[in-house]
This record gives structure tokens, C-alpha cells and sequence, in this order.
């Protein structure tokens, strides 16, 4: 069963979405609706939520570089490995779309890895904000450039240093 919540950010509305109480999707603006179908999200639901409200308000308060909560994001195979190598770009670096591409293996991959990125259902925890242009440019992104912009600024402020440098190893996760 999916359900989801609307709640509001320092990036606008997100939508969270849960697939049998996993996270499946948290985007960047209001559900779409499906013409004759109703909402795509499910059910809205104002309980089952509060972890990854809890775990968001901590990342925006610049206190938490990662997330724990459980998830289930639906894509290709090729789309998770993808996800899954964003994952490990640590809070206040970036990456570029053709070193990702590179550490799949292929370079000329680098416009599959952007397609992947632009599918990523779960903006934010699956940080693909951190992906760059080949020059650093500031590159597509689901959410909007301006969203982007705003979460790399949070992640590199001189107020999150210190939690930059404890979360520089993948295995401390600041609570």
C-alpha cells in the first residue's frame, strides 16, 4: 500500500511517499496527479513519516549529513548502481556526471549516469544535488537548479564544518 505526506522545506514542498511503511520517493514539489487516476503518491497518511521528517529537519538544520532510514527506491539495475555510487559522495563534496561514469566503469557512460540521476526518486537522501558538470557547472536536477544551489550552499557553509569533518568517514552518521 503507498501513502504519502506534504510537508514544507527550506527547498519548498517535498513529497514523502512509503510503499508498505518504506520510503519509496521523496520529491521536490506537490504530488502530480494523473489524469483520471488521482494521485500517483497513494493514500495521503499524516502517521509513518516521522522518522525521515525528523532525520530531513536535522539535515536542514545543518546537524545531520546522512540519512538511516530504510528505503525501497524503485529503478533498474543499472539506475540503483548508479543511486548507490551517489550515495557514497560524502556530505559537502560533489562529484562529476563522468568520474561517476568512470567508477562504473565507462566513461562514455556519463550521459546514462544523467538520465539515472534525473530518475532518482529520492531527492535529497539519495544526494545527486552533489553531481556536477564536467566543469563544476551546476547541472539538471529534478528539484530544480535553485534547490541544488541551495543544498550544496548548506552542505559547504562555514556552519557545517564540523560536521563535514565527522562525516568525512562513511561510517559515522551524526544523530
Amino acid at each position: 500500500m503507498m501513502t504519502h505526506k506534504i510537508i514544507t522545506s527550506p527547498v519548498g514542498v517535498l513529497s514523502l511517499v512509503a510503499t508498505d511503511g518504506v520510503l519509496s520517493a521523496l520529491r521536490l514539489g506537490p504530488p502530480t496527479e494523473l489524469t483520471g487516476a488521482g494521485t500517483p503518491y497513494g493514500l495521503a497518511a499524516e502517521q509513518g513519516f516521522e522518522d525521515v521528517e525528523r532525520q530531513l529537519a536535522e539535515y536542514f538544520d545543518g546537524r545531520r549529513c546522512c540519512f538511516t532510514v530504510r528505503v525501497a527506491p524503485r529503478g533498474t539495475d543499472f539506475q540503483r548502481s548508479v543511486w548507490e555510487r551517489v550515495g557514497s559522495i560524502t556530505y559537502g563534496s560533489t562529484a562529476t556526471y563522468k568520474s561517476l561514469a568512470l567508477g562504473l566503469g565507462d566513461a562514455a557512460k556519463a550521459r546514462s549516469v544523467g538520465a539515472a540521476l534525473s530518475r532518482n526518486p529520492l531527492n535529497i537522501v539519495v544526494p545527486t544535488h552533489r553531481v556536477l558538470g564536467s566543469r563544476g557547472a551546476l547541472t539538471g536536477y529534478s528539484g530544480g537548479l535553485e534547490a541544488k544551489q541551495y543544498l550544496l550552499e548548506l552542505e559547504q557553509s562555514p556552519g557545517t564544518e564540523a560536521l563535514r569533518r565527522s562525516c568525512s568517514h562513511t561510517d559515522k552518521v551524526p544523530a
